[in-house]
């Protein structure tokens, strides 16, 4: 009996919601309004000034977004052709993701840490790396997980115990 693991074909998120979050996303340029929309920036003019990018592909990826409900689109009263872009709590819930592949290309790809630098507002210090956490808030690592069908889950204290505690190697280092 072979390791449970994710049914890699699942392309319409049947049962992943990798692919749908990869659809509502798209490309390199969604990230790149999103960060500008996390840094302030709300209107159609400000994004392509900001960005440098070309209208078209301006216009498709805010109107994407949008439709994802990732951004929320306003005309604004006192001027019906200026359109105010805001991100909604779905899109705001994309911060950690956002925020993860920042450090992560800040350690794998640029090799330098960015700057600005971003801090917790309280105590103005760098943000801590994004982390996966258990349930109890143990960091854990990529040798520390495993696939289980929902059906399998049991409520704390009723799992079942591995042995030794030896942790279940990785599902797909096959």
């Amino acid at each position: 009996m072979g390791k449970l693991r994710e049914l890699l074909n699942d392309m319409d998120g049947g049962n992943c919601a990798l692919p749908l979050a990869l659809e509502a996303m798209g490309e390199r340029w969604s990230f790149m309004i999103l960060r500008a929309a996390f840094n302030g920036v709300h209107h159609f003019e400000e994004f392509q000034q900001e960005l440098n990018i070309a209208r078209n592909i301006l216009s498709n990826r805010l109107s994407r977004l949008v439709d994802h409900g990732i951004m929320a689109r306003e005309v604004m009263a006192e001027d019906r052709r200026k359109v105010r872009y805001q991100l909604t709590e779905k899109g705001i819930e994309l911060l950690p993701a956002m925020i993860a592949l920042r450090q992560w290309g800040e350690k794998w790809g640029a090799g330098v840490p960015s700057t600005p630098v971003l801090v917790d507002a309280r105590d103005e210090q760098p943000i801590g790396p994004v982390t996966l956490t258990a349930h109890d808030g143990r960091v854990i690592g990529y040798k520390e997980l495993l696939w289980k069908h929902r059906a399998e889950l049991q409520p704390l204290g009723q799992a079942r115990v591995r042995g030794e505690g030896a942790m279940a190697p990785p599902v797909a280092a096959e």
